[in-house]
């Protein structure tokens, strides 16, 4: 049964993604209100949370949560010292908490991510036979969605929000450097073996599906992404906005493949 917390967060999480969007599309946000970011990306990581919480248990789940959070800032933090993971970059001080020139909200980003791309994939993969297959398959798809997330994302903060900045380089997409998203996909890919692990052997892989927060989570996937893909269009990033649109529909053809062949 769910509790009203879930219903008031979920909720909540719509009426300030709605408002987001036609502030953002309108170009509406007042400097003194670019507070509103972080709260966005911390509602995102609610979200997160929630799914892997109430899917998976207290424990198993609030160890999931932690890692998630932990490696990913600790990741952040390596990348923006040293620019080897995902390129010489600098975040804008809007995000609010930091550590290690690291915003808090990094780490709840992530945390969607790795949630949203956990709910969307690991169902396609529940009836595999074969553990080496079924844990490949999955952690290496789940990651590719990760980094298809980060497709549509990086132009709009980068090009036009200038959430975070680059120095010294001119990668072919946007500026963009490619090593931004092998970190994407190096950070996604730890994260999610690390789960298809854990949950296999604390013999919770097979509860994916919870009854209010699955839906909603891999709901969040598109959420998200339509989000960033219709800013790209307003913006005229239109290869990041195919990206997006060629993003949502293949998840939904392999979604409606996956639906048919286990009726």
């Amino acid at each position: 049964m769910n509790s009203k917390i879930d219903l008031v967060t979920f909720r909540l999480f719509v009426f300030w993604y709605t408002v987001g969007i036609f502030l953002l599309t309108f170009d509406l946000v007042p400097p003194p209100l670019e507070w509103a970011n972080s709260v966005f990306l911390i509602l995102c990581g609610v979200l997160g949370g929630f799914y892997f919480i109430r899917t998976y248990g207290i424990f198993i789940g609030g160890i999931t949560v932690t890692v998630i959070m932990v490696f990913s800032i600790a990741a952040e933090v390596f990348g923006v010292s040293t620019g080897l993971l995902f390129g010489d970059y600098d975040y804008n001080p809007d995000f609010g908490l930091v550590f290690f020139n690291v915003p808090f909200t990094i780490g709840t980003a992530w945390l969607m991510v790795i949630a949203t791309t956990h709910a969307l994939v690991s169902p396609w993969f529940s009836h595999v036979k074969s553990s080496a297959i079924k844990g490949f398959g999955y952690v290496l798809t789940a990651s590719l969605f990760a980094v298809a997330i980060d497709l549509v994302i990086d132009p709009v903060a980068f090009e036009v929000k200038t959430y975070w900045e680059w120095g010294g380089t001119d990668g072919f997409y946007y500026g963009i450097p490619f090593s931004n998203f092998v970190g994407w996909f190096i950070v996604a890919f730890v994260l999610h073996s690390f789960i298809y692990v854990l949950f296999h052997l604390a013999r919770v892989w097979n509860k994916q599906v919870h009854s209010y927060w699955w839906p909603r989570t891999v709901a969040l996937f598109y959420m998200i992404v339509f989000m960033f893909t219709f800013l790209c269009a307003v913006n005229g990033l239109w290869l990041a906005a195919i990206s997006g649109v060629v993003t949502m529909v293949v998840a939904r053809m392999i979604t409606n493949r996956f639906n048919r062949s286990h009726l």
